[in-house]
């Protein structure tokens, strides 16, 4: 099992739209419960988001054992972005 790393803001539409996919996902899926997930808020944590600066310019990113594999698009729908973080949460199980 992988760790998932969310890069976020707080405030941030999307990064709620993702919190509340990745919520109803875990919820779904018992084996998503158990993956660990480390949250970095952008702003308060420079140092923490320093190393996935150059690979990631919206939030929420997504990183899987360091590889990006979800950056948030304006105008995402909250469908969108659930897909997205479903395959996010695939990749760290498989």
């Amino acid at each position: 099992m992988k760790k998932i790393t969310v890069l976020y803001m707080e405030g941030c539409p999307y990064c709620r739209n993702a919190a509340r996919a990745m919520d109803e996902l875990e919820k779904a899926y018992s084996a998503y419960e158990a993956v660990p997930v480390e949250w970095i808020e952008e702003t308060r944590e420079k140092e923490r988001a320093l190393p996935f600066a150059k690979d990631y310019y919206y939030v929420p990113s997504m990183f899987v054992d360091g590889v990006k594999l979800y950056e948030a698009k304006p105008g995402e729908s909250y469908e969108e972005c659930k897909r997205c973080v479903e395959a996010v949460f695939q990749a760290a199980v498989d």
